[in-house]
């Protein structure tokens, strides 16, 4: 085994054509032979002294990457990281939990587009900072270093300058993209240089408030008939709308809630379908299979040596940070401040851009329910284009889409059937084709002045 290893990285070591702090990969452990798609990963400095040492994976479209469009992917938690997403959902590899060898995912995103996957914010996969104060992030923080890295990364990457440049992001991270979002359009509008080819952006099971994504959990318990009539009658009557703020003086309310968290206390929020495990029981194994492979083959010295990861600069490779890991009601730490309450303001202003916008959730997902989602799409006062109607793949049912309209602003808004949380991972073939009809549907005018 020994003597493998060794051969791998010599020949590996022989394949990396560096170019400041990038690389193009060719093989990778567990693949046999070349990879038949271009990845790249490299760092990218943050900060006035470049303190901040963000690390990504860039992925090349295997259909037409000169003209497909380049999609800037933001991982939810906060703090998860963008291998995570290499190997689960949206790119071009799954893991094999039984001997962790990788093989080509039939329905990667990388069909149909170009792939950033960043370890954004110092703490996150491989990203680390050579100053203290770097450790300590926000929300807002997370904005500013995704907005930077976009800019140097395409001042690195001239020739993608031109393509459709959209930011996607899941679950958590539905609070910082629309911002991000936003600024590249206000930076457009200043002169900031570079030019971006922004169109708009892409949720995924997103948090968008923090009152009311957590809120919707009750009326969508009751849609899914995890919750009696009676229960729901009597949240709407006494709690005035308000199921996450208790007011212990309001016994009538108060007893509902305790009913409503009984009937819901074990079924799996991400998925309720799914077996429910305690995460807080020290005795139990609640991690995935697809978990457990991913952190055996992502801390193996050889996948780091392939990655060209910088050796000794973080410990022990993690999907998540959980330290940073957001949950209901969860107070700032000296680690994570989480300063953004809403995104809902940042939606609005791009109401009044040239945008568009794709929404996706699984039906059923309990952590940030479609019933929340369409509350706040339904804020917007947008137009119908396209009325509810179903979705098909493999001429099954995939699921249900709509689109609304207001000027140039467009917003597409699917449920996915039968999925929970992670989309693009629990139905895979489904959320591709999704995403690919959206890509598709848009002619994009000449940019050739944006180089």
């Amino acid at each position: 085994m020994i003597g493998y290893l060794a051969l791998f990285l010599i020949i590996h070591s022989s394949l990396i054509t560096p170019s400041c702090s990038k690389s193009i990969i060719k093989t990778l452990p567990g693949y046999p032979g070349d990879l038949p798609f271009t990845l790249e990963t490299g760092y990218v400095g943050i900060g006035e002294k470049e303190e901040i040492q963000l690390f990504y994976y860039f992925v090349e479209s295997s259909q037409n990457p000169e003209k497909d469009p380049l999609i800037f992917h933001i991982c939810g938690g906060p703090g998860g990281s963008g291998l995570l997403s290499i190997l689960v959902d949206t790119g071009p590899l799954t893991v094999s939990i039984d001997n962790l060898t990788l093989t080509l995912n039939p329905d990667a995103w990388t069909q149909v587009a170009n792939m950033i996957f960043v370890d954004l914010l110092a703490g996150t996969g491989f990203s680390y900072s050579e100053t203290q104060e770097g450790w300590s992030n926000s929300d807002t923080i997370l904005v500013s270093q995704a907005k930077e890295f976009i800019k140097k990364f395409m001042r690195d990457h001239p020739k993608f300058l031109s393509n459709p440049l959209y930011v996607y992001g899941i679950s958590y991270s539905g609070i910082v993209v629309p911002k991000v979002t936003l600024e590249l359009y206000e930076g457009n509008e200043r002169g900031d240089q570079p030019t971006f080819n922004i169109q708009g952006y892409i949720l995924c099971s997103p948090l968008i408030d923090k009152f009311m994504s957590f809120n919707s959990r009750f009326e969508y318990a009751y849609r899914v008939a995890l919750i009696s009539d009676d229960i729901h009658r009597s949240g709407i009557h006494n709690c005035d709308g308000n199921y996450v703020d208790i007011n212990w003086a309001n016994s009538a309310c108060a007893n509902t809630l305790k009913r409503y968290e009984e009937c819901t206390s074990h079924i799996k929020v991400q998925n309720i379908l799914e077996p429910y495990c305690d995460e807080t029981n020290p005795n139990l194994d609640c991690l995935a299979d697809t978990d457990k492979a991913i952190d055996a083959w992502a801390n193996m010295d050889v996948a780091q040596q392939a990655l060209n990861v910088r050796q000794g600069m973080i410990g022990k490779w993690e999907s998540l940070n959980n330290t940073w890991h957001y949950e209901l009601g969860m107070n700032d730490t000296i680690y994570y401040s989480y300063d953004i309450f809403s995104s809902f303001p940042d939606h609005k202003k791009l109401l009044s851009k040239n945008c568009r916008a794709l929404i996706f959730n699984g039906d059923h997902d309990l952590a940030f329910p479609y019933v929340g989602v369409e509350r706040w799409i339904a804020s917007l006062d947008l137009d119908v284009e396209v009325p509810w109607k179903p979705f098909y793949v493999n001429d099954q049912v995939g699921g249900y889409e709509t689109k609304y309209s207001l000027n140039n602003y467009s917003l597409a808004y699917a449920t996915v059937k039968g999925s929970g949380h992670v989309v693009p991972q629990n139905k895979p073939t489904q959320t591709v084709a999704l995403v690919r009809k959206w890509l598709s549907s848009q002619t994009y005018s000449s940019t050739s002045d944006l180089r």
